[in-house]
This record gives C-alpha cells, structure tokens and sequence, in this order.
C-alpha cells in the first residue's frame, strides 16, 4: 500500500508455467497488497503453479483472447477494491522491478497512467526485440501520435500501471477481446484526457516470453492504425463510437 492507496498487480497468463516463479519472486510485496492472475484456458500448469504461491486465480474455461484476459484481470481487480492496478506479464518479458516506481508515480497525482517503455533509453534492440518489431513499433508510433495528438515513445506495451478512476471512467468493456485491446484502452486514455508518464523498460525476449507471429503482428497494426483514425474522426465528430464516447 502507498499513501492508503491499496496496489493490485493483474497478470494475464497463458501457458505461463515456465516463467510465472520467476515473475513472482521479482514483485516487491512490500508494496503490492494483492496478485490476482487470469489463466485464460492454459494447457500446463500455470494456474497450479499460481495457486501454490498463493495468488488469487481465475480461471476460464474457454480461451477468451489476451484482451479477453484483461477484462477479467481488471473487473476482479475494481471487485476487490484495488486503487492502482499494474497489469504484468507473467512471462518474465518485463522486470517486477518497476512496480514500485510505477505505483509511486501514481500516488503522486501526477499521473493517472504510467507505461513502462521499451523504446526509452534505447533498450528494445538490445532486449532481443526483433528488428521487424522494432521497425513497426517506431512507425506505428509515430502515426498514433500525429493522428492522435500525443508525443508517447511508444503505444504497444504490455507493461502499464492506472488509477482506478481510469478504469471507472473509459469503456474498456467495449474493446476487442483480441492483442489490440491494448491499443483501444490507450487510446481511449488520451481521448479522455488522462495524464500519462513514461519510464524506461529493459526487456527480455527469450523462447518461454510469450509474443505473437508475424501474421498477427501485421493484423495488430493494421487494427492500430484503424484505431488511430477512428479516434481522429471522433474527436472531429464526423462518427460515433462505443470507443470513444
């Protein structure tokens, strides 16, 4: 807990078993008051493993999509009372090391989102992200921002930190159940208004971290690009959306 705010880390997981102790061990809990981890149907042990350690497990029945997965993660995490919610991958992608400042930068009032980027500090390359990723990812950004109206080093982490009154405020419910929910709940963060602050990530890419194939990148970024426009044409009024109301 910071400031009598309680801190609650979601993990959406999938076939998460090699890497999930690893990711545990790393979260500080003198400042984390509460894991919760959304198993979305996996095919090894993840949600055992999850259990042992003593988190709170959901598990679906039926693959419901990582932005499926996100849903449950943070509805459980606003039914509990949570105050800040850190989404965190349980693939060990990115360092439980930053909860802390990512919480403490909240519980400032300084920020009503906190992203930990990759791109910052130059890390990306260096972490093992593949060259097409990086490539795409500088690209995609730069379009988001100038449609957009933003100047965010980048849009497609998973690792990032809200204040509850985000989660209360945007139609997150509406979003695809798909990777590009990520890109739908950031966008609707800057249609809102809301105040975002960047840290610098290292991160890992390894052959347990989870990351989708070539031909799902291409679908995610085609789904940003759609996103961006659809948040341009809304903020000019020309179309309605269940996004951005």
């Amino acid at each position: 807990m910071i400031k009598d705010k309680k801190v609650t880390v979601v993990m959406p997981a999938y076939n998460a078993a090699k890497t999930l102790l690893a990711t545990y061990n790393e979260i500080p809990m003198d400042i984390v008051d509460e894991i919760i981890l959304v198993d979305d149907a996996s095919k090894d042990e993840t949600s055992k493993i999850a259990k042992e350690l003593g988190i709170k497990t959901v598990t679906h029945e039926n693959n419901k999509g990582y932005g499926g997965n996100q849903k449950t993660c943070y509805s459980t995490a606003l039914s509990v009372n949570s105050d800040i919610i850190i989404m965190l991958h349980p693939d060990y992608q990115y360092t439980p090391k930053l909860i802390g400042a990512m919480s403490h930068l909240l519980a400032s009032g300084e920020f009503d989102v906190v992203l930990g980027s990759r791109i910052l500090g130059g890390g990306a390359l260096k972490g093992g992200m593949p060259l097409y990723k990086y490539f795409f990812n500088r690209c995609l950004t730069l379009m988001q921002n100038i449609l957009m109206g933003a100047k965010l080093s980048e849009y497609h982490t998973g690792y990032r930190a809200y204040n509850r009154n985000v989660l209360d405020t945007i139609p997150w419910q509406k979003n695809s159940d798909d990777f590009v929910f990520d890109n739908h709940f950031l966008s609707q963060v800057i249609y809102y208004g809301f105040k975002v602050g960047e840290i610098t990530c290292p991160t890992k890419y390894f052959d347990d971290a989870s990351s989708i194939n070539f031909s799902r990148s291409l679908k995610y970024g085609f789904g940003c690009i759609g996103t961006a426009i659809l948040f341009r044409l809304s903020k000019w009024g020309i179309v309605k959306s269940e996004l951005f109301k």
